[in-house]
């Protein structure tokens, strides 16, 4: 076994962690089959399977995959769909929809600069780029993805009359909540991108990149000579 993938007490506190989140989705799924809420029980159902889909496809692909980006995952799939939609938090809290949006600009800004930068790494790729495009790809990557989820929206509302534009400041067409959602995924993939520029530019580390630097390690087959 690769010394990345041995188990740490670090690993077993963030699997620990990410447990724990699964089993409270299970009892709020235990707990919507008990009150016969059929429709939020398939949704639920549907939130839980997504919290196991990466240790799933990591076992499948035999991909390492560092505990706190798994954990984040499970965090953010918690987080959005399990409170914000279940227990209807984007209703409760003004800001909930801000702040996981933000969070998931940053995620995305994350997901950009690891396809690029294991690319740019991967020997058996003869490509390199300067430390400016790799991050402006990872900006641009997760804006994009932002604005297709801002068209998802549009689309299920105007077409299944759902509410997932969330009205804000007394704007029924949900265009104020867009721009807003918009506004922090791109701060989010801002931050990212500069994190990620910083440390291939000058070396300067975080958490990102550590992160990064694990998957890589950890995954000796995918960056062979051979």
């Amino acid at each position: 076994m690769d010394s990345e993938r041995k188990p740490t007490q670090s690993w077993s506190v963030h699997r620990w962690l990410a447990i724990t989140l699964q089993a409270i989705i299970a009892v709020g799924l235990a707990f919507s089959v008990y009150e016969r809420q059929w429709l939020n029980t398939v949704v639920i159902a549907g939130i839980l399977f997504v919290t196991v889909l990466p240790a799933l496809l990591s076992r499948r692909l035999d991909i390492f995959v560092p505990p706190e980006l798994e954990l984040l995952t499970i965090a953010f799939v918690f987080a959005a769909l399990f409170l914000g939609e279940t227990r209807d938090y984007y209703n409760r809290y003004w800001w909930w929809d801000i702040a996981l949006h933000t969070t998931s600009g940053g995620l995305l800004g994350v997901l950009g600069l690891l396809l690029v930068y294991v690319l740019n790494e991967n020997p058996r790729i003869d490509l390199q780029m300067r430390p400016g495009f790799v991050a402006f790809f990872a900006f641009c990557f997760a804006v994009a993805v932002g604005a297709m989820w801002e068209i998802f929206e549009f689309a299920m509302d105007n077409f299944f009359g759902t509410n997932m534009q969330k009205p804000m400041f007394d704007d029924p067409s949900g265009l104020t909540d867009t721009m807003w959602d918009l506004i922090v995924d791109t701060l989010g993939a801002l931050v990212v991108s500069a994190l990620g520029y910083l440390y291939m530019k000058r070396g300067v580390e975080s958490v990102v990149e550590r992160w990064i630097r694990r998957f890589i390690d950890g995954n000796p087959r995918l960056f062979s000579r051979h």
